[in-house]
């Protein structure tokens, strides 16, 4: 498994779009993803780092790999 690396909130919602996640709205400190077809949404904290727990967990809900992921940053 690929060590997760410490992100921005920016490169964390860039690297979901390109797996076809978008934002449908910005409340005061996160980012709203959602995916047609996908029961989930994600909510991106918006930080400078986001956590790597929080991100593994975002990871998970979105039905992406780490190694999948971190390719894509």
């Amino acid at each position: 498994m690929a060590k997760l690396p410490s992100a921005s909130s920016r490169k964390v919602v860039k690297a979901f779009q390109s797996f076809g996640w978008e934002v449908v709205r910005r409340e005061s400190s996160h980012i709203i993803m959602v995916k047609e077809g996908e029961m989930a949404t994600l909510s991106v904290p918006d930080h400078r780092a986001v956590a790597k727990g929080t991100l593994r967990s975002l990871i998970r809900s979105a039905g992406l790999t780490v190694n999948e992921f971190v390719a894509a940053l």
